[in-house]
């Protein structure tokens, strides 16, 4: 049965490479997406490479968010950093500045704000950080979103500044039981098959729900779904997505 009306953004972080080393198939993926969350040049991404990401998702009318995280290029931002709130918020305006001038360079504009790896993790408890990195947004631009995980500590923090908040769910990771993701470390923690995925995603959006690791039902808030561009068969993975979608009558738009 369609369900005409119903619309959710898709994302993916985009401008991972690095010099040499490529990650993940940028313009495939802005083919499918409608919003690209893009490095900030802290844990991925180097200015000519997330230049060049840029100019590709103005072109295809894709949404730019600054995908902001600790400096670890070395550890892809995946490893936690016990920074100084007060650095951490200067970290983000950086980042968040780096990306409007490269954004604006190609004509188009950051128009959100997503966490990324473990500093995406730990704002969902760390207050502290969740703080320092609302603080800093609303410091840039108190009109900015930011996307992240519904009843975060990262949520709280961004309504008390003002900031509108997206909450947002991932296709191709595992959940405990807890709503929390399955950590990178255990098994199945990132799922590959791309129908199981497909309409995994079908249930959060229609129905406001997964299912967790052992098996249990949670609730998810959906409003915008991530596909991580560097899992293997990223590509696949987001367009089985969308056209499951779309055989439902399910519209895939950036959120108003």
């Amino acid at each position: 049965m369609a369900v005409p009306g119903v619309s959710v953004d898709l994302n993916a972080d985009l401008g991972e490479g690095f010099g040499v080393w490529s990650l993940g198939d940028d313009d495939a993926m802005l083919d499918i997406v409608t919003s690209a969350n893009v490095a900030c040049g802290f844990h991925a991404g180097d200015p000519v490479g997330l230049l060049r990401v840029c100019r590709a998702a103005a072109d295809r009318g894709v949404r730019i968010g600054a995908q902001v995280g600790y400096r670890d290029l070395a550890g892809f931002g995946r490893r936690f950093i016990d920074v100084d709130p007060e650095e951490l918020s200067a970290e983000v305006i950086y980042q968040i500045g780096a990306l409007s001038a490269l954004a604006a360079a190609a004509g188009s504009a950051v128009s959100y704000v997503k966490p990324h790896g473990a500093l995406y993790n730990s704002i969902v408890t760390h207050e502290g950080q969740a703080q320092a990195v609302a603080a800093a947004v609303r410091a840039v631009d108190p009109g900015l979103p930011v996307l992240g995980p519904a009843g975060s500590a990262f949520f709280e923090a961004a309504e008390a500044a003002g900031l509108r908040t997206v909450s947002e769910a991932f296709a191709d990771r595992a959940y405990r039981p807890d709503g929390a993701l399955v950590s990178r470390r255990e098994p199945r923690a990132v799922l590959h098959d791309a129908d199981e995925i497909a309409e995994r995603v079908l249930g959060m959006v229609l129905d406001g729900r997964v299912v967790a690791q052992d098996g249990s039902p949670i609730s998810i808030s959906a409003e915008s779904v991530c596909v991580h561009g560097d899992s293997p068969g990223a590509v696949q993975i987001a367009a089985a997505i969308r056209a499951r979608l779309r055989e439902r009558g399910v519209i895939a738009a950036p959120f108003s």
